[in-house]
Parts: structure tokens; C-alpha cells; sequence
């Protein structure tokens, strides 16, 4: 008997473009990323749901072009959606998953979009399997990882877990070792920098960098005085929307810079202008403060420290890290992203058996979404 050639479609949702990639078992046969048009994007509003038809209708064509028929998929692989925390790993999106999406009582992302039409084009293919891997809201945190020291408010899991986790299995293999094996310090280079500790397969402590935990980066503040920043809240400067905005979308970079573009900004700074190179010297200390933190969450016992994201393609940055925090471990610097990957394979190898196809079942009580 033949062995079966798994045929899985896999979409990762952005702010303004939708990936796509095929693949068959393992193997990625096709991959694009489709921009969409900031007019169009507009004309839906702000309520990411106004943009479902757009995005669905941007992966039917991406199969009519492509020849790929509906029928013949096993699987649609989507990036997750925002819902109560949960433990890592691959999952049936089922009528509960896609009631905590909808709700959006866990954070508001177009990801969500991709949930649902997962589920969607799979009931009507023949037998395809909707599935999703390593969701935002991963929540795998040792319980001394919570303490802020106020009751009322405790860190969560909220970061990249699926492309961190993507990197680390990325790396486990490149080195031959099983990533359940292995303590990682694992940094997210791109457009904020997130370091996770994983211990040995589980990601157990990690900055929200969206939320102002870590470094500051390309246009976030993170790690701001308290005292000061309530200060700034009460100032009368800022309404409240305009204070998220100014601490994430205003801060980081642009503040010091005026911009956003590592490239630009490296080129200055090797120019010899001192202002920039200061600033990027700022950000890289920062984030190897926050590297040897991890250390300690591993109590010293990392196998390795991998730097990861668009901005370890920059030597400059890199060169900076490794100075301050080679001396913990090996530092290995693995530029980029593997999400689609993540999505193609994990998704293979829950349909053939090699890893449990997990099937969540929701603690909150959140009510079923008439669609």
C-alpha cells in the first residue's frame, strides 16, 4: 500500500497581506504573499470582520491560479486567533474556537479572519481537516512567571509563540537534537524584540512586547519607570487611546530617530552619526538585559541563544548582542521567519499520526456565535 500524500493549504493573515503557501506531506510547493490594497482595506473600516469576504476571495483565487481543488486538501492550516490562554501545540478549530475568536474578549487580530475561514472553505470540501498550531495566546508560563507584584495585575503569555516555537524546532534540528531536550533563549528580532525562555519544550516565560514588557524597539516603549509613566498618564496631555498609541506606535526608534528603517538607521550610524548609533547601542542593551534575565529563568543551564526576525539579518545590531551576552552560550543567529512552515508541517503530522491532533475544549463560557 502506497503511502498517502497529505495535501494541506496553509494562510497566515496580516494587517495589510495574506500568505499562503500548498504543501504536500512536509514539502512546500508553493508559497506567495499577497498585498492588499490600502483602499480596499479602508473602505472596510475598523471592524476586521467587514474584511472577510476580501480576504476568502484572496485564497480561492490563489487556488483557482494554482489549480489547487478544494476537495483534494486534507487540511486548511491557519495562523490562530486570539482566545482564553491554552496550552501550545496543533489543534481542530472547532465551534468553540471560533465563538472565543469572534468575541474577540482576548484581544482583536485580523489572524481571526484566517480561523474562520479555515473552517468555512473545510465544510465545504469533501473531507479537509480545518487545524491551527501554536495559537497568540500559548500560555505554557511557570507560575512564579506571573508575579508583578501587584494583585490586581499578573504577566501573561502574550508574544510570537508561533514563529518562536517555529525557530526553536529550527534550530533543534539544524544541530540534530529534539527541541523537548533542549533549554533556549530565543529572541525575536523584528518589528519588536521578544526573548522566551523555553525549557525543554515549553515556553516558559516570555516579554509582551505589545503590552510594554522588554526592550524598546523599532516604535515601542518597553520597560518605562512606573512611577513616571503614571505621571505622564495623569499629565492631561493624553487621552487614553492617545497614551496606547504613544507608548506603542510613537515610542521606541521613531522617537530617537524620527524613523523605523534598521537599514537607514544602521547606515548612519556607521557614518558616524552619534545620536542614531546611540540609540541602536540603547536597544541592543536592553534586549541582552533581558537575555540574561532568561538566563537566570534557565538557571543558567542554555544550550544556546538564537536571535531570529528581520533584524538579525543587521550585523551591526547582532555584533552588539553577542558582545554582551556570549559569554552565557553559544549565540546562534538564525535571521527570519518559519510561521508557514510551522502551519504546513505541524499540520502534516497531526494528520499522519506523528503528533495529537488536540482538540480544545474552553473553560470560559463564551456564547456560540449565530453565523
Amino acid at each position: 500500500m502506497e503511502d498517502k500524500t497529505y495535501k494541506i493549504l496553509a494562510i497566515n493573515l496580516g494587517s495589510t497581506s495574506t500568505k499562503i503557501a500548498y504543501f504536500e506531506n512536509d514539502e512546500c510547493k508553493i508559497r506567495e504573499s499577497l498585498s492588499h490594497d490600502a483602499d480596499a482595506l479602508a473602505a472596510c473600516g475598523s471592524d476586521i470582520w467587514a474584511q472577510y469576504d476580501l480576504r476568502e476571495q484572496s485564497v480561492l483565487a490563489f487556488m483557482e491560479e494554482h489549480g489547487i481543488e478544494l476537495d483534494e486538501l486534507d487540511a486548511i492550516s491557519s495562523r490562530g486567533g486570539n482566545i482564553e490562554p491554552t496550552t501550545g501545540g496543533t489543534y481542530r478549530i472547532n465551534q468553540a474556537m471560533r465563538s472565543e475568536t469572534r468575541s474577540c474578549l482576548w484581544g482583536t487580530h485580523v489572524s481571526h479572519l484566517g480561523v474562520e475561514i479555515a473552517f468555512r472553505l473545510t465544510e465545504r470540501s469533501d473531507h479537509a481537516v480545518p487545524v491551527t498550531t501554536d495559537l497568540p495566546t500559548t500560555d505554557e508560563f511557570e507560575p512564579l512567571a506571573r508575579y508583578t507584584g501587584l494583585v490586581e495585575i499578573q504577566r501573561e503569555s502574550k508574544f510570537q509563540a508561533l514563529n518562536h516555537r517555529a525557530m526553536a524546532r529550527a534550530y533543534a534540528d539544524k544541530i540534530g537534537r529534539a527541541y523537548e531536550d533542549l533549554n533556549l533563549i530565543m529572541v525575536m528580532m523584528g518589528g519588536g524584540i521578544t526573548v522566551a525562555s523555553h525549557k525543554r519544550g515549553l515556553m516558559v516565560d516570555a516579554q509582551d512586547g505589545l503590552g510594554g514588557d522588554g526592550a524598546f524597539s523599532n516604535n515601542r516603549c518597553c520597560g518605562v519607570p512606573s512611577a513616571a509613566l503614571v505621571d505622564l498618564c495623569y499629565s492631561g496631555e493624553f487621552t487614553h487611546e492617545q497614551m496606547k498609541r504613544h507608548l506603542n506606535g510613537e515610542a521606541g526608534l521613531m522617537a530617537y530617530t524620527g524613523t523605523t528603517d534598521i537599514r537607514a538607521l544602521v547606515s548612519r550610524a556607521e557614518a558616524g552619526d552619534s545620536k542614531v548609533a546611540e540609540a541602536l547601542d540603547a536597544m541592543c542593551y536592553q534586549a541582552s538585559k533581558d537575555i540574561g534575565a532568561h538566563a537566570t529563568v534557565l538557571c543558567g543551564k542554555v544550550d544556546a541563544i538564537v536571535l531570529t526576525g528581520g533584524m538579525a539579518n543587521a550585523a551591526y545590531l547582532v555584533d552588539r548582542i553577542i558582545e554582551r551576552v556570549g559569554f552565557i552560550a553559544p549565540v546562534v543567529v538564525m535571521p527570519g521567519e518559519r510561521e508557514m512552515e510551522s502551519l504546513g508541517t505541524n499540520a502534516y503530522r497531526a494528520l499522519s499520526g506523528q503528533i495529537e491532533l488536540k482538540e480544545f475544549k474552553p473553560q470560559q463560557i463564551v456564547p456560540e456565535w449565530v453565523w
